[in-house]
């Protein structure tokens, strides 16, 4: 297979280095240094394209792929107030994309099993939850996008919940008086060099319980991207990473 990368810094790096050592060829490596070089014409060489950039750059890649005709896995977060638009554009022109919040397959197991323990903890409604998640200090979207969706997961099957509100929690801001009881607090915190680790907490007067998935480093992330390359060989349309791993349990 071979794979264009939009975007070239660690993550694409580490990317690189999985997809080769599984035989395949990277024919285009895209950074700040040759954005003249992201053609169509150039995309075209490659039967698909991972995305990992910045929030402001992903949408016009997206585009960029979309007009070559190159299938699109897309990794970067802070966009999805568009995916509507993007899902009309793709499914209408015929384009392939999948995008994800997170493509480790520790954290899709996790966001399986926090819809499942959502399900059952919303039969005892005296625990209150909230969702912490810590990354690294050059993340630059908060709440994470897998964060985001751990919420929606818990929104989804507990009643008392209807919507999350963000705090970025620092040094100087640790209020979050203002949080309503209908509302899922996501507290996001920026520690230097953390890759990520998200956290469901269910609190009582009696007891807590948390539950947590800890990154130890890069590349779980990068195995998913190119295992999503993989799996979408031969689709068309849009596509979540839920439908590549399709949990039956």
């Amino acid at each position: 297979m071979k794979i264009a990368l939009l975007g070239y810094g660690k993550m694409g790096k580490i990317i690189e280095k999985i997809a080769t050592d599984r035989k395949h060829e990277i024919v285009l490596k895209i950074d700040h240094d040759n954005l003249h070089e992201l053609t169509a014409e150039n995309l075209k060489k490659a039967d698909v394209a991972i995305e990992f950039t910045m929030p402001g750059s992903v949408l016009g890649n997206i585009a960029k792929c979309f007009e070559a005709g190159t299938p699109v896995v897309v990794g970067t977060t802070g966009w999805y107030d568009e995916l509507e638009n993007i899902k009309q554009q793709c499914e209408e022109n015929n384009n392939t994309l999948l995008y994800a919040t997170n493509f480790s397959v520790g954290v899709n197991i996790f966001f399986h099993i926090n819809k499942m323990l959502a399900k059952l903890m919303n039969n005892y409604p005296y625990y209150d939850v909230q969702v912490e998640e810590i990354h690294h200090t050059q993340k630059l979207d908060s709440p994470s996008g897998t964060a985001i969706t751990i919420a929606e997961g818990i929104i989804e099957n507990v009643d008392a919940k209807k919507s999350w509100l963000n705090v970025l929690t620092t040094d100087d801001n640790k209020n979050d008086d203002n949080i309503n009881q209908n509302e899922l607090l996501i507290e996001s915190l920026r520690i230097d060099s953390v890759p990520g680790t998200h956290t469901v907490i269910y609190d009582s007067e009696v007891d807590s319980i948390e539950f947590k998935h800890t990154a130890h480093n890069r590349n779980g992330f990068a195995l998913g991207a190119v295992l999503a390359a993989e799996w979408l060989q031969d689709k068309k349309g849009f596509h979540s990473v839920q439908d590549m791993f399709n949990f039956s349990v």
